[in-house]
């Protein structure tokens, strides 16, 4: 076993010239009044990881440019489409527009453990409420399902981008496998 050269890691990478051309997961995400910058730019940055369909950022989430988001996100916010919403509800209407189901990852009465999904859950916008008060009523409201991540230690919950960097590539595993 040795370490990837980087020039190893780019020829399995998505040339940029070609992000435009080729066919995005059947994900999206959407970053409901998060408030670090730098969970931001991780979030662009898992989401460039993910190849999703498009990132909504709403309400006060901030957006590029700026240099906090640039720091984390390493050039991911030139390649994944995105859009700001202030009204959150607006972004909930597009995504439906594009025939995706609404998940928040939220502790709710209703919320499954995201290891339990299927693929019949695809296309799907996945939304990441405020690193305090997380997902917003309207939106947990307008949801079609609630996910979370089950924590077994003393903490109930994850950082905002750890916690959305968790459920985004679970959901690629789901997409990904072969059943």
């Amino acid at each position: 076993m040795r370490k990837l050269t980087h020039d190893e890691l780019l020829a399995r990478s998505v040339p940029p010239e070609e992000a435009g051309l080729r066919e995005r997961t059947p994900v999206a995400g959407m970053l409901d009044n998060i408030r670090s910058l730098y969970n931001v730019g991780s979030m662009f940055r898992t989401s460039d990881g993910a190849f999703i369909r498009r990132l909504y950022l709403c309400g006060y989430t901030p957006a590029p440019p700026r240099s906090e988001i640039a720091k984390t996100s390493l050039g991911a916010t030139e390649s994944v489409p995105w859009s700001h919403h202030r009204d959150p509800l607006q972004a909930v209407a597009h995504a439906r527009g594009e025939g995706m189901r609404i998940c928040v990852l939220e502790h709710t009465t209703n919320s499954v453990p995201v290891f339990t999904l299927t693929k019949e859950v695809f296309p799907v916008c996945l939304v990441v409420g405020n690193e305090l008060t997380g997902v917003s009523r309207a939106v947990i409201d307008a949801a079609d399902l609630a996910v979370e991540i089950p924590m077994y230690g003393v903490k109930q919950s994850l950082n905002a981008a750890v916690a959305y960097g968790v459920a985004l590539f679970e959901l690629m595993r789901i997409l990904k496998s072969p059943t």
